[in-house]
């Protein structure tokens, strides 16, 4: 009896619950069941056909705008705004590269610093939604940058790079010379 409680016991622990009932006679046991849940009712889901993964956002889906947002004691503050322009939806996670040029497409001084408010965060971007990140610069010459006439040379457009990508997007940069050798402060990407 002692034998046969032990065996129940670690029957009952190993998830059999037919302990001391007589199997069926073709030898099988009958486990007690119920209605499976799942993750997601939708017919893909069920009919085991694959979704379709979100690609990430290149300089073919984007368009790109430098948005101004303030200014004072010669800082200056704006948006770096990206907008699905494609019929599908993309992703975007992480920080932009970003180059001043002149008219010729001639680089100027860029010293970008990322900024981690706010920081890397997956976004999901549907046709015609936008995206965001903050930048910061000065005006005012530091080092030896002259105190008369601009800092550095006037930027006429800024490049600027997707993260995870390589192939730039063009906009018009209209807000002069960036100062303390073209320092940039940049900020993650985040939904606007």
């Amino acid at each position: 009896m002692t034998r046969r409680l032990i065996v129940c016991g670690l029957l009952v622990l190993a998830g059999v619950t037919a302990c001391g009932s007589k199997p069926s006679d073709n030898g099988t046991q009958t486990l007690p069941t119920s209605t499976p849940t799942t993750a997601s009712s939708t017919p893909a889901a069920n009919s085991g056909a694959a979704v379709p993964a979100v690609k990430r956002c290149d300089s073919t889906a984007l368009k790109g705008q430098v948005d101004p947002t303030d200014a004072g004691a010669g800082n200056r503050y704006g948006k770096f705004v990206v907008t699905n322009s494609s019929t599908a939806p993309c992703t975007l996670n992480g920080y932009s590269g970003f180059q001043l040029e002149n008219a010729a497409g001639a680089a100027i001084p860029t010293k970008l610093e990322r900024k981690a408010d706010p920081g890397p965060k997956a976004l999901t971007l549907a046709p015609g939604t936008k995206a965001s990140a903050n930048l910061h610069w000065g005006v005012v010459p530091s080092g030896n940058e002259p105190v008369e006439g601009p800092c550095q040379p006037e930027p006429a457009k800024a490049i600027a790079i997707p993260p995870d990508e390589t192939v730039p997007l063009t906009m018009p940069w209209t807000f002069g010379p960036v100062c303390s050798g073209g320092r940039i402060e940049i900020s993650a990407f985040y939904a606007s």
